[in-house]
């Protein structure tokens, strides 16, 4: 081979390293979801701890490749001191792989979560949680390798069927990057616009200012343990509260 064959070989091998597709997207971010599915016969049990000693605790199996269903179940103060409370009912989530990802195209997938966060405001009629679950969304996510590792964008529309005694029934936009910093962590950033969080009741209730903005270092302990800590509603309202959420996720995959 030339020099000249050479230097070409070379160049279009760094091109595929760099923006060669190979890395499936995560099943979800901090909190939005995105294009990618479990693999057939695996499982995933995660655990989140939320502010004010609450935890939701989920389990979600990949049935086919391209189908994963789950559930879930929490309280908003299984922690504390105060009379425990628990969510009203467990919640279920789906999500089925429409269109696979390839290097020129996004993955898409249709799914429905109906489990919100934080705290579930039932006393005052608004019947919904702090943070309002996704329902029925439409998710695309495009990955790229880097020199670091896997690089994904992520976005999607929703619509939440559920939670709308506030009288806010408009669709929603989210956005999410995950970056690998190298095999172990990683850094998640979203953004859930929260366009049906912005009628006149909703705005009452809701402690957060133009949206949700989420940033996350995720920890792989090994290959099936997964350590997250979430910096979430960074944009808070200050009129209502002077800090933005912390929490903690924590997520085991394995195969049946």
């Amino acid at each position: 081979m030339t020099a000249k064959k050479q230097k070409i070989a070379n160049l279009i091998f760094m091109i595929t390293f760099v923006f060669g597709q190979e890395y499936p997207p995560p099943t979800d971010l901090i909190t939005i979801p995105t294009a990618g599915t479990l693999a057939r016969g695996s499982f995933s049990l995660g655990m989140r701890i939320q502010d004010e000693g609450g935890m939701i605790l989920g389990l979600s199996a990949g049935i086919t490749d391209r189908f994963q269903f789950g559930i879930s179940y929490g309280s908003p103060n299984l922690i504390g001191d105060d009379s425990l409370r628990w969510y009203p009912h467990p919640e279920a989530s789906l999500k089925y792989l429409l269109i696979d990802e390839n290097r020129t195209m996004p993955g898409i997938a249709l799914g429905v979560n109906t489990q919100g966060f934080g705290d579930y405001n039932d006393s005052d009629s608004l019947m919904r949680y702090d943070m309002k679950a996704y329902g029925v969304y439409l998710a695309a996510s495009k990955n790229w390798k880097s020199p670091f590792g896997n690089m994904g964008l992520h976005s999607g529309i929703n619509y939440n069927f559920i939670e709308i005694v506030d009288g806010d029934e408009d669709p929603n936009l989210f956005f999410g990057i995950d970056f690998e910093l190298n095999p172990e962590f990683s850094l998640l950033i979203e953004y859930n616009s929260a366009l049906n969080e912005n009628d006149k009741t909703a705005q009452t209730m809701s402690i957060a200012n133009g949206g949700y903005l989420n940033a996350a270092i995720r920890w792989s302990i090994v290959e099936s343990l997964h350590l997250e800590i979430n910096l979430n509603n960074l944009l808070f309202d200050e009129e209502k509260v002077d800090y933005f959420k912390r929490e903690i996720k924590i997520t085991y995959i394995e195969y049946f």
